[in-house]
């Protein structure tokens, strides 16, 4: 009867213990972000290096999953048209992240993540009509718990559809990489 009575005990203890460690847990976070836009393979001929601006929300399902939701701005050159047009691109998604408690070492907290969404291509000068095709991504990075903030470093892989904007040509899939830091706010 000890026995038992001890094993109940240690079972609420470490129930106990995990509604406190959930209940302290923040549910989400808001990351402002800058970075780069890369482009890579076909996408590089076309575009050059950008300043990558942007945001991110993400709700924490479990300690273990969350769901992120981004936004971002590059104000990409082209390389192609005459003179030195700026191509701005948007690009909108949202992706499932898994962090492992078996990883987390220390106060650094890895992630991988993937998500899918849209891209839209737009050009400042140009009268060539803005085109939005679907992209996905696949992410690697860690954050970094500081109380009430956090920071992120994050790598981001995006395949995209590109379809010509002046409408000749023809449609192929596109490759960039996206690197960026975040602070963020937990809510």
């Amino acid at each position: 009867m000890k026995r038992s009575s001890s094993l109940f005990a240690l079972i609420a203890l470490l129930i106990g213990g995990v509604a406190e460690s959930q209940e302290s847990m923040p549910r989400g976070a808001f990351r402002p972000f800058v970075g780069a836009n890369i482009p890579t393979g076909d996408q590089r001929d076309f575009l050059k290096d950008a300043v990558l601006l942007g945001a991110q929300a993400s709700w924490i399902t479990t300690p273990n999953i969350s769901l992120t939701g981004s936004f971002s701005w590059a104000p990409a050159k082209d390389k192609i048209s005459a003179g030195d047009q700026t191509l701005d691109i948007y690009q909108y998604d949202i992706g499932i992240e898994g962090r492992s408690a078996a990883t987390r070492l220390g106060t650094l907290v890895p992630f991988i993540g993937a998500g899918i969404g849209g891209r839209t291509y737009n050009y400042r000068d140009l009268d060539v009509e803005s085109k939005t095709n679907f992209a996905g991504y696949g992410a690697l990075g860690v954050d970094v718990p500081l109380g009430g903030v956090s920071l992120r470093v994050e790598g981001r892989d995006y395949v995209s559809r590109f379809e010509p904007l002046s409408g000749t040509g023809e449609t192929k899939t596109r490759n960039d990489v996206a690197l960026f830091a975040a602070l963020g706010v937990s809510f």
